[in-house]
C-alpha cells in the first residue's frame, strides 16, 4: 500500500513538473520578446512599401483632378488658348486645382519626384501649372468661369496665394517650364501689401471677429515669403517671415504644453485654448520650410530653429500609441487625425534630415507616424481619416465634432510629403530592432541587446 501511495506521488509530481516546464514563463520563454499585439504595424517601413501607398494616391488624383481646360457652355475641351475669347473653366474634378490645399499637393509631388526618381509625379504638376498658366496669360475674367480660378487671380485672403506660390517657386526649382511667375508675383504681392496686418504687421483676419489671427498663416504666409527671398534674393522677404514666426509664436505658443493654440482674438482679455491639430501641423511645416532658405548667417535664424525644436519637442510627447495624433492634442478623447499626423510625420522626418533635431530622438516617432498614416491610405489611393475645412472655434464641441471625408483635400498633399520625405530618412540612416523597440542603428555598432 505504501509502495503505491509513493509511486501515485512521483507520477503526481512528474506530471506537474512537466506542466510547469510547459508553460510560457519566465524561465522557459524570453517573454521580453513576446510580440505585443500593436493596433498599428510596428515596423521599419520598407522604401518600396512606401513608393507603393504614394503610387496609390498619384493614381487616384490622377484620374480624379482636372487635365483639361473646357468650354463651359459646350463642354468640350479647348486646346487652343490663344483665341482667349470663350467662356472657360476646369473640366470637373473632385478637387479644386487652385485651392490651397492643392498647392500642398503640387509640394507633396514635387518632393515624391525627388525621393522616388519617378517623372510621373513632377508631370501631375507641370500639366496643371500649365492650365492655370494658361488662363491667367489668355483670358479675361469676364471668361472665366471657374469661382476658383478667380479667386487665385484676385486672392481675397492668404488661402488663395501662399501655400500655391510656395508650390510654384518649388516646381520651377525642380525643371517647371511653365510661365508662373506672374503668378507669383501676384500671390506675394497679395501677402505682402494686401493682406490686413495687426499694427506690428502680424498677419491677421476681420473673421470671425475683428483682429484674428490664425495659426493657419503662418503656412499660408511664411514658405510662400521665404521661398520668394530665395528665388529673388531680396532678404525683406526673409525678415518679414521671421518676423511673423516670431509675433505669432509670442501670442500663440503655450510655453508649458509645447504646441500652439489655434486662434487669437486680439479683443479678448483670455485667451481660449484649443490645440487644434493641423494648425499645429501649419506652424510646424512652415518653421521646417523657412529654415530650409534661410541664410544661417540671418539674425532671425537662431530664433526661428529654437522654436521649432520646442514645437517638436510639444508635439511628439503627445503622440498616440498608434502613431497618430488626436484632432485636439492634449485632449485623448478627440478623434485619431490623419492629416496633422502626416504633416507632423514629414516635418519631423525633414528636421531630421537638415540636422535641426536629434534622429535617435525623434527618428522612431516618424516611423510610427508613417506606419500610422499608411493604414488610412485605401486600395483606391483615397486619404480617410482626414478632418473636413474648419475655421477658428472657442468651444470644445466645435472641434470634437467636425467631420472627417476621404474628398477632404487637406489630407493628400501631407501624406504624398511624408511618404516622400520618410523615403528620404530611410536613405539616409538605418534603423533596427533593438530589444523589440524601433531605433536609430548606429554605423559600424552592433548595439542590440544581447
Amino acid at each position: 500500500m505504501k509502495r503505491n501511495h509513493i509511486a501515485a506521488l512521483a507520477l503526481f509530481s512528474l506530471g506537474v513538473f512537466t506542466s510547469v516546464n510547459a508553460q510560457v514563463n519566465d524561465q522557459t520563454t524570453p517573454l521580453h520578446l513576446m510580440k505585443p499585439n500593436y493596433p498599428t504595424p510596428y515596423v521599419i517601413p520598407q522604401k518600396e512599401d512606401i513608393k507603393a501607398v504614394l503610387d496609390r494616391i498619384y493614381g487616384f488624383l490622377d484620374k480624379n483632378t482636372a487635365s483639361k481646360i473646357i468650354n463651359a457652355d459646350t463642354k468640350v475641351e479647348v486646346t487652343n488658348y490663344k483665341k482667349g475669347n470663350e467662356n472657360i473653366m476646369f473640366e470637373p474634378g473632385a478637387f479644386r486645382l487652385t485651392s490651397y490645399e492643392w498647392g500642398v499637393t503640387y509640394a507633396g509631388m514635387t518632393l515624391a519626384a525627388k525621393a522616388t526618381g519617378e517623372k510621373y509625379f513632377s508631370d501631375y504638376n507641370s500639366k496643371r501649372m500649365q492650365l492655370i498658366a494658361d488662363i491667367a496669360e489668355n483670358y479675361q475674367e469676364k471668361n472665366i468661369k471657374d469661382e476658383a480660378m478667380l479667386k487665385t487671380l484676385h486672392p481675397e485672403a492668404l488661402d488663395f496665394a501662399g501655400a500655391l506660390c510656395a508650390a510654384f517657386i518649388k516646381a520651377k526649382k525642380e525643371g517647371l517650364k511653365a510661365n508662373v511667375d506672374p503668378l507669383v508675383k501676384n500671390y506675394i504681392d497679395f501677402i505682402s501689401n494686401k493682406q490686413f496686418r495687426l499694427k506690428d504687421g502680424t498677419l491677421a483676419r476681420n473673421r470671425p471677429l475683428d483682429n484674428s489671427i490664425w495659426l493657419d498663416d503662418m503656412f499660408m504666409s511664411v514658405p510662400a515669403l521665404a521661398q520668394m527671398g530665395a528665388y529673388t534674393g531680396d532678404v525683406k522677404y526673409f525678415d518679414d517671415a521671421v518676423k511673423q514666426v516670431n509675433q505669432f509664436s509670442a501670442r500663440m505658443f503655450n510655453e508649458q504644453k509645447g504646441i500652439y493654440m489655434h486662434g487669437w482674438v486680439e479683443s479678448m482679455k483670455d485667451h481660449p485654448e484649443f490645440h487644434w491639430g493641423r494648425a499645429n501641423g501649419w506652424a510646424v511645416m512652415a518653421m521646417v520650410e523657412l529654415l530650409e532658405v534661410l541664410p544661417k548667417n540671418h539674425p532671425g535664424y537662431p530664433q526661428v530653429l529654437a522654436q521649432l525644436q520646442k514645437h517638436i519637442k510639444g508635439l511628439v510627447q503627445y503622440q498616440d500609441g498608434t502613431g497618430f495624433w488626436h484632432q485636439l492634442l492634449d485632449r485623448n478623447d478627440t478623434y485619431l487625425e490623419t492629416s496633422a499626423t502626416a504633416i507632423y510625420t514629414y516635418s519631423i522626418a525633414r528636421a531630421i534630415n537638415r540636422g535641426y533635431v536629434d534622429k535617435m530622438t525623434y527618428g522612431p516617432a516618424v516611423l510610427l507616424g508613417w506606419n500610422a498614416v499608411a493604414t488610412k491610405v485605401n486600395d483606391k489611393g483615397q486619404v480617410e481619416g482626414t478632418c473636413v475645412g474648419t475655421g477658428m472655434g472657442f468651444d470644445p464641441a466645435f472641434y470634437y465634432y467636425r467631420p472627417v471625408n476621404a474628398f477632404a483635400a487637406h489630407g493628400y498633399g501631407p501624406v504624398l510629403l511624408a511618404g516622400a520625405e520618410v523615403i528620404l530618412l530611410l536613405k539616409d540612416h538605418q534603423f533596427q530592432i533593438n530589444d523589440s523597440a524601433i531605433q536609430v542603428k548606429i554605423e559600424g555598432k552592433d548595439n542590440k541587446s544581447k
